[in-house]
């Protein structure tokens, strides 16, 4: 209830304080043109600005403060749908402004622009630099140029695996980690300081497939052969003009030329619709005494609209790491979570819900919990019972984002998704000579022979090893076995040459028989439409998006806080060697070092995290991929 004044006193103060939610004078203007552009006798050109990450669970619906917040890939891509449909817009214009993208949501958008451009319309793109990711997206437009400045680093793809043991030795940490599998590299970041020979083919044969994806994305939007892109690729990189004589580009303009040659082509009177197809913000006017109670009023309305009793096809998203619940993966970790209990609960709901006649599970995670994978697991096999369900699959989906995956009878993946990686990795760091160095000694004391197997004083003894190593092939065994049941005679090799934790991508897996069809999240929900005879549906999103006063009220119910009862995901094991004292005494030796490589180091230790608050976790091993 605190909390709930808290930001009622804000509400009221905001007026005296002088701030308006009212646009100012300078964007009262905007509206006012706003308003002239929906008139139909001027003709409008949506303009989408890539100026923030494309994610793919959506962020707050209203009321978000926040100018970081992304747009999701199924928002871009409906939008770009919509325009196509919409007489009155007459092209699309797409500027890359530092937002980035995933290898395979690229794919999905590339998808978008080519229906887009079916429709007879055309797409143009204007850089002032292009990453070798932006330029396999943009090459699918009607007419792309650059700034007379312009870099175009089209130079192929580049990346490269990060090994700590070499960090740990210097800190007085012993890795002692066990794998299912000989290609499940996860724990090599810790064990070893360079990969295994298993490990290195099989980032060759991943690198073979995102590249010739690429190479195929581009030779195909620059009406080129794959031979002729390579050869540019190896050139590469280019200046505006080296890359006009290439044709990887059509036109080298400045920004206002760029906008000149539109409005010559579509009128004078041309309108650039720069928030096409977004979610209107109610407009509050915070000058009233009772503005506050408005807002709320809207915020509440807005909560009291959602849903519906129209037929609907559901999304369910598996975004992030998979975990049971509760705290944050690592005290660096700003990404998201996929908790086994809260996505069992949306399902569940999906399949409750009469309206919702089918159900996609979007899975775009490296793995994680067994525990919290097999949760999510089980409660797919309760919506199929009921209704159809498939699974796209996103940028990565292995481990144990396969192991949600696996039981659709229907699996979509992008040809660049990361997928397979079937295996198992556990362990934990002996810490005793870091403490050492730091002047802190520990004296044990135990009960019961294997009660210190996960103490992170020593490494494992020869039978705690062998035990270890039991209790994850069991949990190796269960993967497989859930494996071969579900896809049966889909699978091409037996399961032994498909697992040991091999990773694939999409393209290699569909060969496999590891997933059934190459396509976007628009082609799953199409697709299973079809099976559940839908004609006219909606596609809705569960659990619903909340608004931040919504997830106020709930936490000050204490909703969001696991409940005891059925449903709750339980205590964590309290297992040792937690990474929180390794990543403060590791962070020492990565000051001023390159950022992309502090990215790939903390990353290592977020999965470290997860292994030792997990003990046995299905995850991939790490890997960066250049821009």
């Amino acid at each position: 209830m605190r909390r709930i004044l808290f930001v009622l006193g804000i509400l009221a103060f905001l007026p005296l304080a002088g701030f308006s939610a009212d646009p100012p004078a300078t964007d009262k203007k905007e509206d006012k043109k706003e308003e002239k552009k929906a008139k139909p006798d001027k003709p409008r050109v949506a303009v989408f600005r890539l100026s923030s990450p494309v994610t793919e669970l959506p962020a707050d619906e209203l009321f978000s403060f926040s100018p970081t917040t992304g747009v999701t890939l199924k928002e871009l891509v409906a939008r770009m749908k919509k325009a196509a449909d919409d007489p009155a817009i007459k092209a699309v214009v797409l500027l890359p402004e530092g937002g980035s993208i995933g290898l395979a949501q690229t794919e999905e958008v590339r998808q978008a622009m080519q229906h887009f451009r079916k429709s007879g319309k055309e797409i143009y793109a204007h850089a002032d630099s292009l990453t070798m990711r932006e330029y396999t997206l943009l090459s699918g437009v009607s007419r792309l140029s650059v700034a007379p400045t312009a870099d175009l680093w089209v130079m192929g793809l580049s990346g490269e695996g990060v090994y700590l043991r070499g960090l740990l030795d210097m800190l007085g940490v012993k890795p002692d980690f066990l794998t299912c599998g000989a290609y499940k590299s996860a724990a090599e970041v810790f064990m070893r300081t360079g990969p295994s020979p298993e490990a290195d083919k099989m980032q060759n044969w991943l690198f073979d497939g995102i590249y010739d994806t690429s190479v195929q994305l581009i030779a195909k939007g620059r009406q080129k052969t794959p031979e002729q892109i390579r050869e540019r690729i190896d050139n590469g990189p280019y200046q505006a003009n080296s890359a006009k004589k290439a044709g990887l580009i059509d036109a080298v303009e400045h920004r206002q030329d760029f906008e000149a040659m539109l409005k010559k082509k579509y009128g004078n009177n041309v309108v650039f619709d720069k928030k096409y197809g977004q979610k209107k913000q109610p407009k509050i006017d915070f000058s009233s005494p009772f503005a506050a109670f408005r807002i709320l009023s809207e915020m509440l309305g807005q909560t009291k609209k959602k849903g519906g009793g129209k037929d609907a096809v559901a999304i369910v998203y598996v975004d992030g790491a998979i975990v049971l619940g509760g705290g944050s993966l690592s005290p660096f970790s700003g990404g998201n979570e996929a908790r086994g209990p809260a996505i069992r609960k949306a399902l569940d709901e999906a399949a409750r819900d009469k309206s919702i006649k089918a159900v996609v599970l979007r899975v775009d995670s490296p793995g994680g919990s067994a525990v919290a994978s097999e949760i999510i697991l089980d409660a797919t096999k309760r919506v199929k019972a009921k209704k159809p369900l498939v699974v796209s699959m996103g940028n990565i989906a292995g481990s144990g984002g396969y192991y949600v995956a696996c039981g659709a009878d229907t699996i979509f993946a992008d040809e660049s998704t990361i997928t397979g990686s079937i295996g198992v990795v556990g362990g934990k760091l002996a810490t005793n000579e870091m403490w050492k160095k730091v002047g802190v000694t520990f004296k044990p004391y135990q009960r019961g022979k294997n009660s210190a197997m996960l103490s992170s004083a020593r490494t494992f003894t020869p039978e705690e090893r062998k035990r270890m190593q039991g209790w994850m092939d069991e949990v190796y065994d269960v993967f497989k076995g859930h494996v071969v049941a579900i896809r049966g005679k889909r699978l091409k090799k037996p399961i032994d040459e498909l697992a040991g934790g091999r990773v694939y991508t999409g393209r290699q897996a569909l060969d496999l028989g590891l997933v059934d069809k190459i396509g976007t999240l628009r082609d799953a929900i199409d697709h299973v439409a079809a099976e559940a005879k839908l004609k006219d549906y909606e596609v809705r999103i569960v659990p619903e998006p909340k608004n931040a006063l919504e997830r106020l009220l709930e936490e000050a119910a204490g909703e969001q806080q696991e409940k005891p009862g059925l449903d709750a995901a339980g205590p964590r094991r309290p297992l040792a060697g937690r990474s929180a004292s390794l990543a403060a005494r590791a962070m020492p030796y990565l000051r001023d070092m390159d950022p992309q490589r502090v990215a790939l180091i903390v990353r290592a230790l977020e999965r470290l995290q997860l292994i030792q608050q997990e003990g046995v976790i299905l995850m991939m091993p790490e890997l960066s991929i250049g821009r």
